[in-house]
């Protein structure tokens, strides 16, 4: 069975918030950290993996996107806070 990720990367504790979706993690991941996709993350520094969720339905991994990318900043705090307390690269787990 195929998984889909929604995930959240920060350039820093409080910095800038990236949300994405994809049905590799540790790849999508590693792409960001090292500038290898031209746009927002690689612009912002945006490389620290914060929060992320697995799907087993691509729908609901989308919709899941959709929802946190309307949330407000506070919101989006909230969720990272309440599952990585610490800020900690939950990158650092998955490689």
């Amino acid at each position: 069975m195929k998984s889909y990720y929604v995930y959240i990367l920060a350039s820093k504790r409080n910095g800038t918030l990236y949300i994405g979706i994809t049905n590799s993690l540790i790849r999508r991941v590693y792409e960001h950290k090292n500038d290898l996709i031209n746009g927002f993350s690689k612009r912002y520094h945006v490389h620290t993996l914060v929060y992320y969720q697995r799907f087993d339905d691509v729908k609901s991994a989308i919709q899941h996107e959709k929802r946190l990318k309307k949330w407000n900043r506070k919101w989006k705090l909230a969720l990272i806070e309440e599952n990585n307390p610490a800020w900690k690269d939950l990158y650092e787990d998955l490689a």
